[in-house]
């Protein structure tokens, strides 16, 4: 994990700052563990180009640029202002530094196509989350990151994370999304000190026909991983909240998980368990599809 991206977004919101702050922490976090290299994105998006220029206003060009210059200027600045009070220093990604390093980019274009395309460059994805369901410009970004990079991503809480990786919590329900995603977060793993692999059975959108909880704990045993096996009965809980209740009681500062593993439709229509981790989880949640 030596390469990471950061997707930054336009936010005037009260909470705005907060927000990015915590996406920040938990790349600061990844990459001091792993020396990586971390990249802040800031995608500009065009003037509208399907109009003819006589049915806008001549303002309209003037405003849009105003305010995505002025955009761009302030994410870069707390991108900045972070990095340097954490003493990381700026170069580009093949220069010799030890250690965590640190890089801006400025893009023009569809933010989506452009985190979907340039993600795939990369070992790791980070996406801050906001906190109120009212400003969810970060999920398609997200989902971008998700279905196009091929990477896995890791979602970032509303509040900065003290420590990342340490007191893992793994949700298994047999499905290949999560095989994938233990995978790709196999280096994370092998580095905590605890991993929980936690099954839930008798939920709505829990376990799928695949290896139990058991085997896979066995097979990160042979890898190096700290790992045990735990199966929750939902009690009339759905998947989601019981591996959240599981997390908060064992301590978990990191949860790693497929994602959607039923259809994205589905999870919006009836809700799902990615759905529910994604938006309420207090700590980073590391997913791949």
């Amino acid at each position: 994990m030596k390469t990471i991206l950061l997707p930054l977004l336009d936010d005037d919101s009260e909470d705005a700052e907060t927000m990015a702050t915590a996406a920040l922490a938990t790349a600061h976090l990844l990459a001091n563990r792993f020396a990586s290299h971390i990249e802040g994105l800031f995608v500009k998006a065009e003037p509208m180009s399907s109009t003819a220029a006589l049915d806008v206003a001549p303002t309209y060009f003037e405003r849009h640029h105003a305010y995505w210059q002025e955009s761009g200027e302030v994410v870069k600045k707390r991108f900045t202002a972070f990095m340097t009070r954490h003493k990381v220093p700026f170069c580009a990604l093949g220069d010799a530094v030890d250690g965590p390093t640190a890089e801006w980019r400025e893009e023009s274009g569809d933010r989506i196509r452009v985190v979907g395309d340039h993600g795939r460059l990369f070992d790791l994805i980070v996406v801050g989350r906001t906190a109120s369901p009212a400003t969810e410009r970060w999920v398609p970004v997200c989902e971008a990151a998700l279905f196009e990079s091929g990477r896995p991503v890791v979602v970032a809480p509303p509040k900065s994370p003290q420590g990342m990786g340490r007191n893992v919590l793994l949700a298994w329900n047999g499905s290949t999304e999560t095989a994938r995603t233990i995978g790709l977060g196999m280096p994370l793993l092998v580095g905590a000190e605890s991993v929980t692999v936690l099954s839930v059975t008798g939920a709505s959108g829990g376990m799928v026909p695949g290896p139990t909880g058991e085997q896979v704990a066995a097979h990160l045993v042979r890898n190096g991983v700290k790992a045990t096996a735990k199966t929750l009965k939902a009690q009339g809980r759905s998947a989601g909240e019981a591996i959240l209740i599981e997390a908060a009681a064992i301590g978990a500062d990191l949860i790693v998980k497929g994602a959607y593993t039923h259809s994205r439709l589905r999870e919006v229509i009836f809700g799902g368990t990615t759905r529910h981790i994604l938006a309420a989880a207090p700590v980073p949640v590391l997913i791949a599809h």
